[in-house]
């Protein structure tokens, strides 16, 4: 049973307004949309609409409306050699399957796992020969009040390795890349586990003044990664904790070196 996963490919906002959080995007940073159709949705079976992020002509990631209120976050989907043996192992381990492996048509198979604190991840293996996008989404880190605990599970569910770099952790895939971090970091204030997606802006100063005008609420104004990258954590307003990252030629595996300073 193959369980080795590379990196994060993919990136879906689930919300249920969706027009209010594609506004809000693309008045902070510029992003364009293209209206798709699918015939077997993410988030549940059937037809539905599905916007597409675009940035640098490239497209990056969609909008879901999954129909329930109670549910607003950026959900990152992780390239695997077989979603249905990961799927599987994620049962083992006592994780919570929310959707069951699924084809989305010219898409690939993909589903969808909830961990031990809540936290949801996608493993995603794709059927088209599109490189994975680079440039806007740069980064993710999982945000938990247990590191120790995400690694044993990520280590068993992907068979990532990871590394410290002070009190931060970077899970290592396939070739050795660098795949995701994981923190405590800010767990208090954001109050649950979660997976955030960081995003790519050229001022990060400018960009979290105009998140603030645009309704976003500040949860971290301004820190460094461990390579050296100033970042900042917010919360949009429709409730998904995302991050911004002030450069767009950010090297992720500088990541596994340096210390993590605030």
């Amino acid at each position: 049973m193959s369980i080795k996963a590379s990196h994060v490919i993919w990136h879906d906002l689930l919300t249920q307004d969706v027009a209010k959080a594609r506004q809000f995007y693309t008045d902070l940073l510029g992003w364009d949309y293209q209206l798709e159709h699918t015939s077997n949705f993410v988030w549940k079976p059937g037809a539905a609409e599905y916007p597409l992020i675009f940035a640098e002509n490239e497209a990056h990631g969609g909008f879901v409306d999954p129909g329930q209120n109670d549910i607003s976050g950026w959900i990152a989907y992780v390239k695997v050699q077989d979603v249905d043996a990961v799927t599987a192992k994620a049962k083992s381990l006592g994780l919570t399957i929310i959707r069951e492996p699924f084809d989305t048509p010219g898409v690939g198979r993909s589903s969808v796992i909830q961990d031990l604190q809540g936290a949801i991840i996608c493993p995603t293996f794709p059927t088209h020969a599109f490189p994975a996008p680079s440039g806007t989404f740069l980064w993710d880190e999982l945000i938990t009040d247990d590191v120790e605990a995400a690694k044993l599970l990520y280590g068993d569910l992907f068979g990532w390795r990871s590394y410290e770099a002070g009190h931060y952790a970077v899970f290592k895939g396939m070739n050795n890349a660098s795949a995701a971090g994981v923190t405590t970091q800010l767990f208090g204030t954001v109050g649950f586990a979660v997976w955030i997606p960081y995003l790519a802006t050229d001022d990060l100063d400018a960009a979290i003044a105009n998140a603030k005008t645009l309704g976003a609420s500040v949860y971290e104004a301004a820190a460094h990664m461990p390579n050296g990258e100033r970042k900042a954590i917010l919360r949009d307003p429709t409730g998904a904790v995302f991050g911004l990252l002030a450069s767009s030629k950010f090297c992720i595996d500088e990541l596994s070196t340096g210390a993590y300073r605030t």
